[in-house]
């Protein structure tokens, strides 16, 4: 089963991460981060579905959070470069999108990526909130 949803910030995209890694007994196959300009897409992607009962709550958790969000050609290009085995670094420069955490859950990764590009920035733009 694959999830891909949008965010407004990464306060919220942390907020998805967080609670995903709360859910350790869920199969996780992986999570792929990316920040765009006006804002944020969430893909997850699990080994086998979940309950009908854990299906629900996920999906009204991420309503809450963000919207589902169909991927423009070049994210979709790049999410499946990701899917055979590229590395994250080879798919931005490839492709021209930001991916900021691919695999595992991490909020290190998507903290630092905020902290970096803000203080290249010098300012904090309401996506990075």
């Amino acid at each position: 089963m694959t999830y891909l949803y949008f965010f407004s910030n990464s306060s919220l995209t942390l907020r998805v991460v967080e609670y995903l890694s709360n859910h350790p007994y869920w199969p996780l196959q992986t999570i792929t981060v990316v920040h765009q300009i006006d804002g944020w897409i969430v893909q997850v992607k699990f080994r086998y579905p979940l309950s009908i009962t854990e299906e629900g709550d996920f999906r009204a958790y991420l309503q809450e959070m963000g919207g589902p969000v169909k991927p423009s050609a070049r994210l979709q290009r790049a999410l499946q470069s990701l899917e055979v085995g590229y590395s994250p670094v080879e798919v931005m420069r490839f492709h021209q999108v930001a991916i900021v955490s691919h695999g595992r859950p991490d909020c290190k990764e998507i903290k630092e990526f905020r902290r970096q590009f803000v203080k290249g920035l010098g300012y904090c733009p309401e996506t990075l909130s």
